[in-house]
């Protein structure tokens, strides 16, 4: 039984979640949701239509990455990684990185941020 998309503003606390159930692909796409934000870190369900993708970029902290939907290529530092729903990687720290949609896929991006920033 599918849970009916909540709102941006709804509470997710205590309560069981699908996180597949909380965003939806939309054609030509990326679609995101911050389900937790805090000063130390977020996590964000994106959704990426097939052919889409985020572009080379750096980041000052570890990032995972958990594919919950499709399959997804992951670039860290030149190297291609295929992932399939179920799998994650960690993205190391000021390393260049990249996502693309071999197909329609949603992950799981989780970042924490170090104490001392």
């Amino acid at each position: 039984m599918d849970i009916p998309l909540k709102t941006v503003n709804d509470d997710l606390t205590s309560i069981i979640i699908n996180p597949e159930d909380l965003i939806a692909y939309q054609d030509g796409a990326v679609v995101s949701r911050t389900i937790i934000k805090r000063k130390k870190g977020t996590v964000t369900i994106f959704a990426f239509d097939k052919g889409e993708g985020l572009s080379e970029h750096t980041a000052p902290f570890d990032v995972m990455v958990q594919i919950i939907d499709g399959q997804a290529e992951i670039i860290i530092s030149g190297q291609s990684f295929f992932l399939n729903k179920g799998q994650l990687i960690i993205m190391p720290a000021n390393k260049p990185h990249a996502l693309k949609a071999t197909e329609k896929f949603k992950m799981i991006l989780t970042m924490i941020r170090d104490t001392e920033e």
